[in-house]
C-alpha cells in the first residue's frame, strides 16, 4: 500500500507542468508536528480583480433578471444585485486553483499525501473579500513524514536460532495421523474427544419451542466449548438416539457466555450420532500414503524434518529483516500523521474482507457475536500498522540514497508481459516507472541483509522459534 503513494507523488512530480503564474506573490512553508505542513500563499488583487471581473460578463450572459433579456443583462446590474457573492465565489475558486498550481512546483515531501485534503484556515477572517487587495490565507495538510536516516550499513543485529527435536517432528506426525483419521461410528455413550451431532431448540417454561432457536444437525467435539449454549458436560454421556432437556444458568461475570450472561435457558437437545476419530498406525504404509517420496517411517521423518527446516530458515530470514529495521527505527524518531496510519487501516480492514470473501455489514455482524466491533479490531491493529509505515518510510529513504539500478531487462523479466498489454505509449512509461520503482523497492531488505551481521541468541525449540514474539532477541 504504502509503495503506492510513493509512486503516486513521484509521478506527480514528473508531470508538473510548470503552470504555476505570476498570481502568488508570496509562498511559505512551515512543518508543524505529526507531519503537517503549513503552506501560506499570497495572491496578487489583480489576479483577484480580474477572477472577479471574468465571473460578473459569465453571470451576465445567463443569470435572469426581469426587464432584460436573457443573455443581454449589464454587467452593472449583476454587479448590484449579485456582486458580493459573485466575490466571493470568484476568490475561493482563484484559491483553490493557485493552491493547486503551487502543490505541483513543491518537492514531492512537501506535497499532501494523495488520501490529505488541505484544510484553509481561519476562512472567517477572509470575508468578506475586499476590492483592489491581495489575499494572504493558510492551509494545513499532512505530508510524507521527514527524517534523517541513521546508520544503516555495518550493523550488527541479535537474533534467536532454533533446533528442531524429536518431539517436534512427533506433533508432525501427528498432525497427518489427525489429517488421515478415519470417523467411525462409537455406538457408546459420548465421552470427551468425541464428535457429536445434535438437534436442539430452546424451550419456554411450558415445553413449548422457540423457532427462532432452533438447530439441526449441528457437529462439535465435545470436550472443545465450541457450541454456543457450551452444554459439553450435559451432552456427555448420552447416546445415538437419546433425547433430554437441559436447563443451564449462566453467571452474569462470565464473559466468555456473551449475550447469554445471567440469563437461564432451557433445552431440548437430541443426539443424532456419536463418532470418534480412528487415528492410522505410524508404519511404512503410513509413510506411503502421506506421500509417494517416502517409503519407510525415517523417510517421513527425514522428510518433515526438511520441511521444518525450510519454514524455520524462513522464518529466520524475515525475523533477521526485521531486527535490522527495528535497529534502524531505535535511532530516528518518524512522525506519522494520522491520515496516513488511517489510510494504512482502511486498506487492512479491505484485504481482511477480502480474504475472508465477506461484505463488511457481514464481518460487522460476526465480530459483534464475538464480543468485537470494527473499531476494536482496528484499533488492535493500530501498533502494527504503525511499525509498518515507518518500515516502509525507511526502505524507501534507504532505496533513493542508495539509488538502486534497474535495467529494461529487469523490468521485462518481471513485468514485460502486463507491458506488452498497454497499447498507449503514455499509460505504458506510466506503468512502467511504477515497475521501476517496485523492482528498486525490492532491492532493499536484500541489501540490508548483506550489508548488516547478525550473531544468534538463543537458540529456541521449533515451536517457540515460529512465534513472532519469541524470534527477536528482548533487550
Amino acid at each position: 500500500m504504502m509503495m503506492d503513494i510513493f509512486v503516486i507523488l513521484n509521478w506527480l512530480k514528473t508531470i508538473a507542468k510548470g503552470r504555476f503564474t505570476d498570481m502568488v506573490t508570496d509562498k511559505s512553508i512551515k512543518q508543524l508536528e505529526k507531519s503537517q505542513i503549513a503552506l501560506t500563499l499570497t495572491v496578487d488583487a489583480e489576479a483577484f480583480e480580474k477572477a472577479y471581473s471574468d465571473k460578473i460578463k459569465n453571470y451576465a450572459g445567463k443569470v435572469e433578471v426581469p426587464g432584460f433579456r436573457r443573455g443581454h443583462v449589464p454587467t452593472s446590474v449583476v454587479e448590484r444585485k449579485f456582486g458580493d457573492a459573485i466575490r466571493e465565489e470568484s476568490s475561493f475558486e482563484l484559491m483553490e486553483e493557485s493552491l493547486k498550481e503551487t502543490i505541483e512546483t513543491l518537492d514531492a515531501d512537501s506535497r499532501p499525501l494523495p488520501y490529505s485534503t488541505p484544510v484553509l484556515q481561519d476562512e472567517e477572517k477572509l470575508v468578506p473579500f475586499k476590492k483592489n487587495e491581495s489575499v494572504t490565507f493558510t492551509v494545513i495538510y499532512d505530508a510524507l513524514p521527514k527524517f534523517d536516516l541513521p546508520e544503516y550499513k555495518g550493523l550488527e543485529v541479535e537474533v534467536n536460532g532454533y533446533e528442531i527435536s524429536d518431539e517436534d517432528i512427533s506433533k508432525e506426525i501427528e498432525s497427518l495421523r489427525e489429517q488421515n483419521s478415519m470417523i467411525t461410528s462409537t455406538g457408546k455413550e459420548a465421552k470427551s474427544g468425541d464428535i457429536v451431532n445434535i438437534d436442539y431448540v430452546e424451550i419456554d417454561e411450558d415445553g413449548s419451542d422457540k423457532p427462532d432457536t432452533e438447530r439441526k444437525g449441528f457437529s462439535f467435539t465435545l470436550g472443545t466449548g465450541y457450541n454456543y449454549y457450551r452444554i459439553d458436560e450435559d451432552v456427555a454421556g448420552m447416546k445415538e438416539g437419546d433425547e433430554k432437556e437441559i436447563s443451564k444458568d449462566y453467571d452474569s461475570e462470565d464473559e466468555d457466555a456473551r449475550d447469554l450472561k445471567g440469563k437461564s435457558v432451557k433445552l431440548r437437545v437430541k443426539v443424532n450420532s456419536v463418532k470418534c476419530k480412528e487415528l492410522p498406525e505410524v508404519d511404512d504404509e503410513f509413510a506411503q500414503d502421506v506421500s509417494e517420496d517416502y517409503k519407510t517411517v525415517e523417510d517421513l521423518k527425514a522428510g518433515l524434518k526438511k520441511k521444518l527446516d525450510e519454514r524455520a530458515e524462513g522464518t529466520l530470514k524475515r525475523a533477521k529483516e526485521s531486527a535490522i529495521l527495528t535497529a534502524i527505527k531505535k535511532e530516528i524518531e518518524i512522525e506519522l500523521p494520522e491520515s496516513m496510519v488511517e489510510s494504512e487501516l482502511s486498506s487492512s480492514w479491505n484485504s481482511f474482507l477480502k480474504q475472508n470473501g465477506l461484505e463488511a455489514e457481514q464481518m460487522e455482524m460476526l465480530l459483534g457475536m464475538q464480543g468485537q466491533t470494527k473499531d476494536s479490531i482496528l484499533e488492535s491493529w493500530r501498533p502494527m500498522a504503525v511499525e509498518n509505515l515507518k518500515d516502509q518510510l525507511i526502505m524507501d529513504a534507504i532505496q533513493k540514497k542508495e539509488d538502486f539500478q534497474v535495467s529494461d531487462e529487469d523490468v521485462d523479466a518481471q513485468y514485460g508481459e502486463n507491458l506488452k498489454n498497454i497499447k498507449d505509449e503514455k499509460t505504458r512509461d506510466l506503468y512502467k516507472s511504477i515497475y521501476i520503482d517496485d523492482i528498486k523497492f525490492a532491492k532493499v531488505l536484500p541489501f540490508l541483509m548483506e550489508n548488516n551481521t547478525f550473531k544468534e541468541g538463543k537458540v529456541l525449540s521449533y515451536s517457540e522459534f515460529i512465534s513472532p514474539s519469541e524470534i527477536v532477541e528482548e533487550e
